[in-house]
């Protein structure tokens, strides 16, 4: 939702700003989770590299499990696919 205050909307105001609108996701699903951190969901976890990148490697993992070490030092996981039941 858009807020209008002096006739110029909010969004019109980020945009001539240069900054952009980012849609909002789920928190457990957007943030890079460390080695150790207990896991909020069921599901494959992919491994992300240090500087943010996807690696294509996925560990299975289950909800309150810690999440298992990864091969390189600075990566993290990211959940890219939720069990279902």
């Amino acid at each position: 939702m858009v807020q209008k205050s002096f006739g110029v909307s909010q969004e019109k105001v980020l945009r001539l700003a240069g900054v952009y609108r980012i849609k909002e996701v789920k928190m457990s699903r957007s943030r890079t989770m460390k080695p150790g951190e207990t896991a909020p969901d069921s599901g494959q976890y992919e491994i992300i590299g240090p500087r943010g990148g996807k690696t294509g490697v996925e560990r299975t993992v289950t909800k309150g499990e810690p999440l298992p070490p990864t091969p390189a030092r600075g990566e993290g996981y990211k959940l890219v696919d939720k069990t279902k039941h």
